[in-house]
């Protein structure tokens, strides 16, 4: 029993290589958006981080020019009766 191959690859193998083609075009793009939206994450963080020390600098500058606060009165105890 002899097989006789033919010359073109059969019509399984195409669409097998078409789909391994498509998966890795498919996973690159992935990687790509996954990448992108990383760096959009890290730029976010760091914007935020800046107004948080801005915003800690001004509080504390705020905090040194008011006046300390005054010592709170503590309460005198009631004899019971």
């Amino acid at each position: 029993m002899s097989t006789k191959r033919s010359a073109g690859p059969s019509p399984e193998s195409i669409a097998r290589s078409e789909r391994q083609r498509a998966a890795a075009d498919e996973g690159a793009r992935a990687m790509a958006d996954a990448e992108r939206q990383s760096f959009d994450v890290r730029k976010n963080m760091a914007r935020l981080r800046e107004l948080r020390e801005a915003k800690e600098i001004a509080d504390a500058a705020l905090r040194a020019s008011l006046p300390p606060p005054a010592p709170k009165k503590r309460a005198t105890k009631k004899a019971p009766r």
